[in-house]
């Protein structure tokens, strides 16, 4: 059977760890780096607002080769676009034929993906594509998997909501609406412990902050044209 040199899109969080778990238990695939858009202005994953230190310290914890992508804090999609491109030249460089991801469900961003990966050969791979976001969950924590919320859509939730430790009561005292993985956005997570990690990522809990974001209404921006506001929840190596 012939094994595919994949790099994989890690945002630090629990989709994106029990996709990886998948991954790596699938013989079709090497797993052979992990790459993540950090945003360089704040030093913290994109999206997420977790410091770069926790993320290094995951990926060591990993023990797979990581890199980053820096992105500026409000990258236009020209921007955005023009940093992926020169991550995904230098790997398919080095030999890489796949690109992994975590996402389930969402169409639009799988098209996006699929066809500029397309543009340079490269297949791209869903493990958890499609499955059912409870019966995800459910799954993760069986697996072992420990993971903690770090920021939320204030839509939905306040700040104490944040820095909440995921449990099997979780799913049932989500608001009406919300995806049990967050998966439209409402909420997204930092995975510090489980199957795949060689040990547990220590931190303690920093403060919690809301931000509120007022984004251009343009078709040049990888972000919606909503304002809206996020609560973060800081966790400190």
């Amino acid at each position: 059977m012939k094994t595919h040199k994949t790099y994989f899109n890690w945002s630090s969080g629990k989709d994106s760890a029990l996709a990886l778990y998948h991954l790596l238990n699938d013989q079709r695939y090497s797993v052979e780096e992990l790459i993540t858009t950090v945003n360089s202005h704040y030093n913290r994953v994109s999206m997420h607002g977790l410091r770069k230190e926790l993320l290094v310290a995951q990926t060591k914890a990993l023990n797979i080769p990581a890199s980053l992508i820096e992105l500026p804090e409000m990258p236009s999609m020209a921007v955005y676009e023009q940093k992926m491109t020169e991550a995904v030249y230098r790997l398919k460089q080095s030999g890489f034929t796949h690109s992994a991801f975590g996402d389930i469900f969402l169409e639009d961003l799988r098209d996006y993906r699929d066809k500029q990966l397309a543009k340079e050969n490269l297949t791209s791979i869903y493990p958890l594509w499609k499955r059912d976001t409870k019966a995800l969950l459910n799954e993760f924590l069986d697996l072992g998997f420990k993971t903690i919320i770090v920021c939320a859509n204030s839509k939905y939730f306040d700040d104490n909501f944040v820095g909440t430790i995921i449990d099997k009561s979780f799913i049932d005292n989500l608001p009406q609406g919300v995806d049990p993985c967050g998966e439209n956005g409402e909420f997204h997570t930092f995975c510090f412990d489980g199957p795949i990690f060689k040990k547990p990522i220590d931190f303690k809990i920093g403060e919690k902050v809301y931000r509120e974001y007022d984004h251009p209404n343009t078709d040049d921006s990888i972000c919606s044209s909503d304002k809206y506001g996020v609560w973060y929840c800081d966790l400190i190596p």
